[in-house]
């Protein structure tokens, strides 16, 4: 069978977490795992955990990569899909940016944002924005990788929030996340008062 010795998922005790990679025990047995450091800052240490693995064989290795959540699993296989992109390079963009930053990065063409990622230079940016525009929109990444999107290219209330809160000192990305919250919560039709103190709320936690 072409499936068969593929691994879908682990479910065990970590053993032993390193830069970009675990050690999952399954009833006695190491498996080496490579993760983003997003789900390995989310790796329980003393309770059984459950991965989601997508498994890579080659001729002279089989590689395990294991991920928290399906919309991480889902990204890598797309981002995998992009020439230039190995599973180190895409291991390493989910680790600067979570599946709703990815599609409000590539909605908004923002290739400095992607490029903020180990091993993704100004080249393989563009062509990341360039090659997933069409499909990030029907990539998982929950109500706030669309609200994200919005927030990235605002108009109304929401570009005069975005403006106040740069004008009071917080980056452009903080600012946008901090929104795009409220703007979940409350629509982008918010009153422009119930927008900043929404956003200024979030940014104090």
């Amino acid at each position: 069978m072409e499936n068969a010795g593929v691994i879908a998922k682990l479910r065990g005790i970590v053993d032993n977490i390193e830069d970009g990679k675990c050690v999952i025990d399954v009833a006695g047995v190491g498996y080496l795992v490579f993760c983003s450091t997003r789900t390995l800052t989310a790796l329980p240490t003393t309770t059984t955990v459950s991965l989601l693995i997508e498994t890579q064989v080659r001729e002279d290795a089989i590689s395990l990569y294991g991920f928290a959540t399906g919309a991480e699993r889902d990204w890598f296989r797309l981002l995998t899909t992009v020439q230039g992109v190995g599973a180190k390079v895409a291991l390493g963009i989910l680790s600067a940016l979570s599946p709703s930053d990815l599609i409000a990065a590539i909605a908004r063409q923002d290739k400095a944002a992607l490029t903020r990622a180990p091993g993704v230079g100004p080249k393989l940016g563009i062509r990341l924005v360039t090659e997933l525009k069409d499909k990030a929109p029907a990539m998982p990444g929950g109500a706030a990788g669309t609200v994200l999107a919005t927030i990235a290219a605002p108009s109304g209330h929401v570009a005069d929030a975005l403006s106040a809160l740069t004008n009071l000192g917080y980056r452009r990305p903080e600012a946008e996340a901090a929104l795009a919250r409220v703007v979940e919560d409350q629509g982008p039709a918010a009153d422009l008062d119930i927008l900043i103190r929404g956003a200024l709320k979030a940014l104090a936690k």
